[in-house]
């Protein structure tokens, strides 16, 4: 069986916070290759790897990972402001 495309946010987060790949795969207990291999949606990860990058984040999981392509974060603020 073929595996789904995942989409992420990894990179932008990982920006934000100023963390560099290498930080954050210290964070998680993994090469800093595989960091961009996730961002470039290249390798999906493990659901115990979505589970420690959540937690460095502190987000929940369907924030960072989706099966969908991701709206902009803008447009996500903007939709919750309207409802």
């Amino acid at each position: 069986m073929k595996s789904r495309k995942l989409y992420n946010r990894i990179a932008l987060l990982r920006l934000e916070r100023r963390m560099s790949r290498q930080e954050l795969a210290d964070k998680i207990g993994v090469n800093f290759q595989t960091i961009g291999y996730l961002e470039r949606e290249e390798y999906n990860p493990s659901l115990d790897l979505a589970f420690r990058i959540s937690e460095v984040f502190e987000l929940p999981i369907p924030f960072i990972f989706s099966t969908a392509p991701l709206k902009a974060l803008s447009d996500e603020l903007l939709n919750r402001e309207i409802k």
